[in-house]
């Protein structure tokens, strides 16, 4: 067959790479055992809106973070670097109805910026803090609909103007069910249309 010649691999969520991130989350009495803060590990996480920001996350009605997130209205999505990797699959991994996964994977709970219940992860590059807007009911999962309220960085990813710099951060895609580093940069948005001199400055060819 040629390398285009296609063929049918059936229906299913093919839809990859992906952002993989932690969601962390509580109970509104994170002293009882069953609300202590919690991390969910969420492959299908995207940005729906821009001006508010708000977001979308997919989360099985199964899932113990499902009823923490449907009781406070707050969650914070993490995302995750190659440090994090290895955590971020125990979590999606193993029930924080079983096992305290903050205590499970050596991370640190701290609050959140704009929350009042849920707890971001110290550890990570950047964490999102999320209000839930409105809850789509599907048949397996549940999308929570939320507007950004806070975001929190890692300082080292600030370059000296100030400006955020999430090539620094390492971060991780999701590939039907793999782990991925993200690799070289081939381009930034517009660079199809870009001049020769805009192109190489922005792509460290100078």
């Amino acid at each position: 067959m040629a390398k285009h010649d296609k063929i049918s691999v059936g229906v299913s969520t093919i839809l990859n790479p992906v952002p993989v991130v932690m969601i962390s989350c509580a109970g509104k009495d994170p002293s009882r055992e069953e609300e202590r803060p919690n991390i969910i590990t969420v492959a299908w996480a995207g940005t729906i809106n821009s001006e508010p920001p708000i977001v979308s996350v997919s989360i099985r009605k199964s899932r113990h973070s499902h009823k923490l997130i449907s009781d406070t209205g707050e969650f914070v999505i993490n995302l995750v670097n190659k440090q994090l990797c290895k955590p971020c699959d125990l979590c999606g991994v193993k029930s924080g109805a079983d096992i305290d996964k903050f205590e499970a994977t050596g991370l640190n709970a701290v609050k959140a910026a704009g929350l009042d219940y849920a707890y971001a992860i110290k550890e990570a590059p950047v964490s999102i803090s999320c209000k839930v807007m409105s809850v789509n009911e599907l048949p397996s999962h549940d999308v929570f609909t939320a507007e950004v309220v806070g975001v929190t960085a890692d300082s080292y990813l600030l370059d000296e103007q100030g400006r955020l710099c999430l090539d620094k951060a390492n971060l991780v895609a999701y590939n039907h069910g793999e782990y991925f580093l993200l690799g070289k940069k081939l381009g930034f948005f517009g660079y199809s249309v870009a001049s020769e001199d805009v192109i190489k400055k922005r792509m460290g060819e100078d």
